[in-house]
């Protein structure tokens, strides 16, 4: 499982917590000792706290090491996180850790060779391996962390497109009978026989040839109507579609949870009114 540095994770992540910063805090053992602070938190890709780095302050050396959440109290109230029994020995055998480290799970697992009980009969396999098999490692379960989880309803309002209707537009073919008028001419012969003219005129024998067989031709011609047809562009239709905006509200009931506290006794309580991140 790919771990990410807190501020990598998220960004606003101050904002998250309410303006509370978990990388300003100092470390102490439960007895009130020193022993460093906290430099950054890794946490997993669903935002859960798995590791702070510590930087170490022993009196001989000190290095950044990886602390399993589990294994840390974190009180903003006083600016600091609480470990029980973090050994000059543990930080010698744990890994060094730098910023360019990437940790993989060979390297989470030498850090929880460290810090699991002895008699402890986990078998560790990387290929299945999950936190919470080691819950007292992982987990912020015991008393101090006790949670109560208060909830309440939200509106989420959100949108979906609904199909209210359809527009076709085709077009289909009409048929009409056209009429046209066009003028036409047409030839026609007349053939008159007229008496002639020079009855009186004597035609001299010996210039007169008889022809057998002579024919006068006239062509004669008439028009014809020609129809053709021709497609042209009557007219154009353009088809869009507007959106019209508008704002409809909704009205639900909703739901919250408050907390009620019943005390037995004289106790001092303090109701810190902090909304930090459910993660931790």
């Amino acid at each position: 499982m790919p771990l990410y540095k807190l501020e990598e994770f998220d960004p606003q992540y101050r904002e998250t917590f309410s303006g509370d910063d978990v990388k300003s805090l100092d470390l102490y053992t439960e007895g009130g000792v020193k022993v460093g602070s906290v430099a950054d938190a890794l946490v997993d890709q669903d935002g859960r706290f798995r590791y702070l780095v510590i930087e170490t302050d022993f009196e001989t050396f000190g290095k950044k090491i990886l602390l399993p959440i589990g294994l840390a109290r974190i009180n903003y109230a006083v600016q600091r996180v609480y470990v029980d029994g973090l050994s000059k020995q543990q930080v010698e055998m744990l890994p060094e850790y730098n910023e360019n480290l990437i940790v993989n799970a060979d390297y989470e697992e030498s850090v929880r060779g460290v810090f699991r009980p002895a008699n402890s009969d986990l078998i560790y396999d990387r290929n299945t391996y999950t936190y919470q098999q080691e819950p007292n490692l992982y987990d912020l379960n015991e008393q101090n962390h006790q949670t109560l989880k208060l909830y309440e309803e939200r509106l989420i309002a959100n949108k979906r497109r609904v199909k209210t209707g359809e527009v076709a537009v085709g077009k289909h073919i009409e048929t009409e009978t056209a009429t046209v008028t066009v003028p036409v001419t047409k030839e026609r012969v007349v053939i008159e026989r007229v008496p002639a003219t020079e009855t009186s005129t004597v035609v001299d024998a010996n210039e007169l040839q008889f022809q057998e067989g002579e024919v006068a031709r006239i062509e004669v011609y008439e028009e014809t109507p020609e129809i053709r047809k021709e497609t042209f562009v009557r007219e154009e239709v353009r088809v869009t579609k507007l959106v019209e905006r508008d704002t409809v509200e909704a009205e639900e009931t909703i739901r919250r949870e408050e907390l009620d506290i019943n005390t037995t006794g004289e106790l001092h309580i303090d109701n810190a009114d902090t909304t930090r991140n459910e993660s931790i």
